[in-house]
């Protein structure tokens, strides 16, 4: 059966059209009380960001909580990796993060997380799509047990001592000059608070939000004002976070893009240093770099690959005993204080490593020689051009082309109606020519 609710990272869509509208919000609440606590009685904590749209949603999903018996906690404006760690260390029934991430402020989402603090299952998902369907034809709460909502008070300063305490007590960065942009989202509050509290000398953009400006113009999708800005202070490193601060983009002195597979690469070499490293390796998704895989292999570590998606990361990470992992976009997960992916945790451990150092950042993010690589976006309306034939038999030719000289990549966004096609080889004619091939036959079919 088609998910009318959930994509590749919760649900997600523009506010007041289907699937991201408050009746969705309340169904999803009703059934998830129905799926997670039967008995009701039990706790579920809610997060936002700053978009206008956040406290609609929320309220709706308050309604749908407190009329089965189970009790709403409000943690307010807090990063979603905060959701998942409140959920995780106070036993509540579920974690809900209402963010659309880097998405402008017209869209919204939600994500979901378990007792444990992490993302569902795609089986769960079905559950709760079936149970969603059916939400309003089930039985209620008697009035007598109905729930009442309250807040936590310190959520926020909870989250930030989880994540100071990876870095170690004394931790030292006020030699540093940083450059945090907050996307005017989630984290404008305990990013800034974190590097303060550690003695940087910090310069603050996209941390003034309105409900409407989040992630416009600046943030992880929108560098250009960080990049300034570092060269404008004289900085030593610029730190992007997106809506939700679950991911984060590292801007060197020089006002360039680290790669966020080097930012992965620096931080599994120094956990593997400081033998903090679990499993033996990291885990990557299929985007990744073939550089990295090259640069782990030479410290005798393996590189583990999953499909796009930082839940399918972390599931692997628990199944295998990986304490590292990862996408290309940035967002990092370091499982042993966070199950997702955690912009302000990731931003500290490279500042630590910098700080130590005493070095620059463009040395010190560029650990490895990438393979050559690259990704078009290719826009489609209809049907999904991955079933045409054309596109499978370019595909096939393309990755008989490459051989075990390279990659090729070519999945459907799940946010977005986009057909990702990444090509990647250690030749970088070859790896052209196998993009071309199937890009120009995406294109024909979209």
């Amino acid at each position: 059966m088609a998910r009318q609710y959930f994509g590749t990272d919760g649900i997600r869509g523009r506010i007041n059209k289907r699937p991201m509208t408050a009746e969705t919000a309340l169904r999803l609440a009703i059934a998830s009380a129905r799926t997670f606590a039967p008995e009701g009685g039990r706790e579920v904590v809610i997060g936002r960001d700053t978009r206008r749209s956040g406290e609609m949603i929320e309220a709706a999903l308050i309604a749908g909580l407190t009329s089965m018996g189970v009790t709403p906690v409000r943690l307010g404006v807090v990063p979603t990796p905060a959701v998942a760690l409140i959920a995780r260390e106070t036993g509540a029934a579920l974690g809900l993060m209402v963010s659309a991430s880097h998405n402008k402020y017209e869209d919204n989402g939600l994500k979901l997380f378990s007792p444990e603090g992490v993302k569902f299952t795609d089986e769960v998902e079905e559950t709760l799509e079936a149970a969603m369907a059916a939400a309003f034809d089930g039985d209620y709460a008697g009035p007598a047990a109905v729930s009442e909502p309250k807040d936590m008070v310190g959520a926020g300063r909870r989250y930030i001592g989880r994540c100071l305490e990876t870095i170690g007590k004394g931790q030292d960065l006020s030699k540093l000059k940083v450059v945090l942009d907050c996307a005017h989202g989630a984290g404008f509050e305990t990013a800034p608070e974190a590097l303060r509290r550690l003695g940087a000398q910090l310069t603050l953009i996209g941390a003034a939000p309105d409900g409407v400006n989040i992630n416009a113009g600046v943030g992880s999708t929108a560098t250009g004002a960080l990049k300034a800005a570092v060269l404008e202070r004289g900085a030593d490193i610029g730190i992007a976070l997106d809506g939700d601060a679950d991911r984060l983009i590292v801007v060197d002195e020089t006002g360039e893009e680290a790669d966020g597979d080097q930012v992965m690469a620096l931080i599994a070499g120094e956990m593997h240093r400081t033998k903090r490293l679990k499993g033996g390796g990291m885990v990557a998704t299929v985007m990744s770099n073939m550089g990295l895989d090259e640069y782990l292999k030479a410290s005798g570590l393996s590189l583990a690959r999953t499909k796009v998606g930082d839940r399918y990361v972390g599931e692997h990470m628990r199944q295998h005993g990986f304490n590292l992992g990862g996408e290309q976009s940035g967002h990092i997960i370091l499982s042993d204080v966070s199950t997702t992916g955690d912009g302000l945790l990731a931003g500290l451990q490279v500042l630590a490593v910098l700080a130590a150092s005493g070095g620059k950042a463009s040395d010190m993010l560029r650990v490895f020689t990438p393979a050559p690589q690259k990704l078009i976006n290719i826009r489609y309306s209809g049907a999904n051009p991955m079933d045409a034939d054309r596109v499978k038999s370019a595909v096939a030719e393309a990755e008989a082309l490459l051989g075990s000289r390279g990659r090729m990549v070519v999945r459907k966004s799940g946010t977005e109606p986009l057909i990702r096609v990444m090509a990647e080889a250690l030749d970088g004619d070859l790896m052209q020519k196998a993009l071309t091939m199937v890009a120009d036959a995406v294109k024909a079919e979209a």
